[in-house]
């Protein structure tokens, strides 16, 4: 059985920063630098996801804006259209999306609101954990009379 979506922040944790609409670009800098993140889920005042705005965004956002950018809100540089997933979401499929869409986090939606982020980091690292779980049986197993 694949693990699911669900299994990945049970064991990261569902605890995701995220930003608002109207926060000022300055202030969303702060908050990636405060906690050493490249990219956040932008929320309303009911947790529904709105956007997702990252460093790169920024980045692009410097060079079409220059100083003036600062003071602009989030929503100026945001992407609307987001690729989600949902909490029993294969991490087989998850990993397709992020590489079909060359994208490193999906926010996790349950009925709606958001109650995690993903990255591909994290599925790698799961990935990763179940090939050693084989590769280890596999050799107990042939090991063992």
């Amino acid at each position: 059985m694949e693990t699911r979506v669900r299994s990945i922040l049970k064991y990261k944790g569902n605890k995701v920063v995220t930003a608002v609409a109207e926060q000022s670009i300055a202030s969303f800098a702060a908050l990636l630098y405060a906690h050493r993140i490249g990219a956040t889920p932008v929320v309303d005042a009911e947790n529904h996801l709105v956007g997702i705005i990252s460093e790169r965004d920024v980045i692009r956002g410097i060079i079409e804006h220059g100083p003036a950018l600062l003071t602009m809100p989030v929503k100026t540089l945001m992407t609307r259209l987001v690729s989600t997933c949902a909490l029993d979401d294969k991490i087989g499929d998850v990993l397709e999306m992020i590489t079909l869409n060359r994208t490193r986090h999906i926010p996790v939606i349950d009925e709606g609101k958001l109650v995690g982020l993903i990255s591909i980091g994290d599925v790698v690292k799961q990935l990763l954990e179940e090939a050693q779980f084989e590769v280890t049986s596999l050799r107990t197993y042939i090991t063992t009379p």
